[in-house]
């Protein structure tokens, strides 16, 4: 289970690394992607700016979990995938579905089940034996 769950947390890291190099290099190409039109260069800030730290906070705590095998540091993270659902669900609900609405969803709720089983598979940080 550790050997699947390092797996997927890597490549779930890598994903969002990429995607975050994605919004740094290109925001127009990438934010497009994401179904984002943004002329302005305050537009293209925000999208170079929050899109790039969503995904490479979300890349380096996962990496670092699936490296170190150490569930605390995945918290972040899964606060990041959980609020993004949460937001997607609550826009299902209140304006309505549009052409593939469920793959950025199921994105995200793999992102969450995958850490949630990380979190509770993982031990935390490892703390020194109690000199007694």
């Amino acid at each position: 289970m550790h050997f699947i769950l390092v797996v997927l947390l890597a490549l779930g890291a890598l994903l969002d690394l990429l995607l975050g190099i994605s919004f740094f290099v290109d925001p127009v190409t990438a934010g497009s992607d994401f179904g984002l039109q943004s002329p302005t260069p305050m537009g293209l800030s925000a999208m170079r700016g929050d899109f790039t730290a969503f995904f490479w906070l979300a890349a380096f705590c996962m990496g670092w979990a699936a490296w170190k095998r150490r569930g605390d540091v995945l918290w972040p993270a899964l606060a990041l995938f959980a609020i993004a659902f949460t937001g997607r669900l609550v826009n299902l609900i209140v304006v309505g579905d549009y052409e593939g609405w469920w793959q950025p969803m199921t994105v995200e709720a793999l992102h969450v089940l995958v850490i949630l089983a990380a979190i509770k598979t993982f031990p935390g940080r490892a703390t020194p034996a109690d000199p007694a």
